[in-house]
């Protein structure tokens, strides 16, 4: 079994600043990509941010300069700094990774429960 846990969501003023984490666990030969999504109230989910398990890191335009993606040496845990929050950053953020669970297996998508994100105007 492998499992996404996310933490560091809550509450902040515009301009302010949050560090979300995800922790990888289980059975996991290798994650090839992690990523952050968000789902707005009564928005589709929209990727934020991704990053590849060589370091190659790929951003939405509307967080471009303002969120950083990162993963730890072992990179089994993910990061994502965000700075200078705005109101329309409001959304539950979750956690995503490709994950092959044993050698000569293929990658499936896992997903984490989710952490709110608010940002007061």
């Amino acid at each position: 079994q492998v499992q996404l846990v996310e933490s560091g969501g809550g509450l902040v003023q515009a301009g302010g600043s949050l560090r979300l984490s995800c922790a990888a666990s289980g059975n996991i030969f290798r994650i090839n990509v992690m990523g952050w999504y968000r789902q707005a109230p009564g928005k589709q989910r929209e990727l934020v941010a991704a990053i590849t398990s060589d370091g190659i890191t790929n951003y939405a335009d509307s967080v471009k300069g303002r969120f950083t993606i990162s993963r730890d040496s072992a990179g089994n845990t993910m990061y994502l700094q965000m700075n200078s929050l705005k109101p329309e950053d409001t959304a539950v953020y979750y956690c995503h990774a490709i994950i092959r669970p044993a050698v000569g297996s293929r990658g499936g998508d896992y997903w984490g429960l989710g952490t709110q994100v608010t940002v007061s105007s």
